[in-house]
C-alpha cells in the first residue's frame, strides 16, 4: 500500500504532544534529542502551557521536531511514504521526509520562520479564525465588507465547509460577522499569533528569501505537493521560492488532496498532534483511507493494522 504522510500546521499544537512516544520508544527519543540537542523544544513540547506552545517561535520548531520523529518512528518498522505534503509549517516536515534536508535542518529553518513571522506581526492586533459553512465567494465578500476595520483576508482553503481567514483582529472579528450573517454556520477563533498567510508576511518572505539563499536543497525521493500550487515543483520553480511564496500566501490543502488522489495514492498517515488532518481529507474525498499517529497508541494501532501492507 502507498501513502502520503501529511503534516500538521499551527494551532493544531498541544501540551504534552510526544511526551509518552519519547518515554517510550528509542528511536523517537533518539530522532528527537538530535533536532533539539539542548532540550528546549522537548520541554516546551512535554511541559509549556498552551500559551506557550502558541507563541509561532515556539510552535514551529515544535511541531516539525515531533512531526519528524514520528517520521523516523514509522520508518522504523517499514512504513515509509510515496507523497509528502504539510499544512503551513508542515511543509517543511514533508520537505525533510522526502529528503531535501536532514530533520535538525529543517527544524532549524523553522525555528528561523518563527523568529521572523512574529517579528513582521509585531505592531498588529492579530486574529484568525476558522469560518464554517460558507463558500469562498461569500466569506471573500465578508473580508471585503470589514476593510475599513483594517487587513483581513482568505488565507487556507482546508476542506469543504472550513476555511480560514487571517489579518488584523478587529477586521477578521467583524468579517467573522458579516460571514455569520452570510449564513456560516460557526466562526472558530485559532491558537495563533500572527496574520499569517497573508501579505501582512511580506517581511518574514523577504527574511527567509535571504536566509535560503545559497542554500542547496536535495532531491526529492518522494514527490512534494507545495502549499501554494498544490502540486509538485514546476519547471522554473525552486523550493526556496515556493517557501517564500508560501508564508505570504493562502495555503490550499484542498487542492493538495485532489492532487494525491489524481496520482493514485488514496491512503494518508498524518503526523503531528491529533487528527485535524485526516478529518479535513474525509470531507475531501471519503474513499480515501486515513491514519493518523501523534501519540503511543495511535502509532501501536497504525503499526499493527499495517503490518504487512507498508
Amino acid at each position: 500500500m502507498q501513502f502520503a504522510f501529511i503534516y500538521d500546521g499551527q494551532g493544531s499544537q498541544k501540551p504534552g504532544m510526544g511526551a509518552d512516544l519519547y518515554e517510550k520508544y528509542p528511536v523517537f527519543h533518539d530522532a528527537l534529542d538530535a533536532m533539539d540537542p539542548t532540550g528546549k523544544y522537548r520541554e516546551l513540547c512535554f511541559n509549556g502551557t498552551e500559551e506557550q506552545l502558541a507563541d509561532t517561535r515556539n510552535t514551529q520548531p515544535c511541531m516539525v521536531a515531533v512531526e519528524l520523529a514520528l517520521t523516523a518512528l514509522l520508518e522504523s518498522v517499514g512504513i515509509k511514504p510515496s507523497m509528502t505534503y504539510g499544512l503551513s509549517l508542515g511543509e517543511y516536515a514533508a520537505l525533510s521526509a522526502a529528503g531535501t534536508m536532514d530533520p535538525k535542518t529543517a527544524v532549524d529553518l523553522v525555528a528561523f520562520r518563527g523568529n521572523a513571522m512574529a517579528e513582521a506581526a509585531k505592531g498588529y492586533d492579530c486574529g484568525m479564525a476558522a469560518v464554517l459553512a460558507l463558500d469562498a465567494q461569500k466569506l471573500e465578500q465578508a473580508c471585503g465588507s470589514a476593510k475599513d476595520a483594517g487587513y483581513v483576508a482568505i488565507t487556507n482553503y482546508n476542506c469543504p465547509g472550513q476555511i480560514v481567514i487571517s489579518g488584523e483582529k478587529a477586521a477578521v472579528d467583524k468579517a467573522c460577522e458579516a460571514a455569520k450573517e452570510l449564513g456560516a454556520k460557526r466562526c472558530i477563533p485559532l491558537p495563533v499569533s500572527g496574520p499569517f498567510h497573508t501579505k501582512l508576511m511580506e517581511p518574514a518572505g523577504q527574511a527567509i528569501a535571504a536566509k535560503l539563499e545559497g542554500f542547496e536543497f536535495g532531491s526529492m525521493d518522494v514527490p512534494v505537493l507545495f502549499n501554494t500550487t498544490a502540486k509538485p515543483l514546476e519547471e522554473g520553480s525552486t523550493i526556496a521560492s515556493m517557501l517564500v511564496a508560501q508564508v505570504q500566501n493562502p495555503v490550499h490543502f484542498d487542492g493538495c488532496v485532489e492532487t494525491m488522489v489524481q496520482s493514485g495514492i488514496t491512503a494518508t498517515i498524518e503526523l503531528g498532534a491529533g487528527k485535524s488532518l485526516t478529518k479535513f481529507v474525509k470531507k475531501i474525498d471519503k474513499s480515501v483511507q486515513t491514519y493518523a499517529v501523534y501519540d503511543v497508541k495511535s502509532f501501536e494501532s497504525v503499526r499493527d493494522g499495517l503490518a504487512g501492507l507498508a
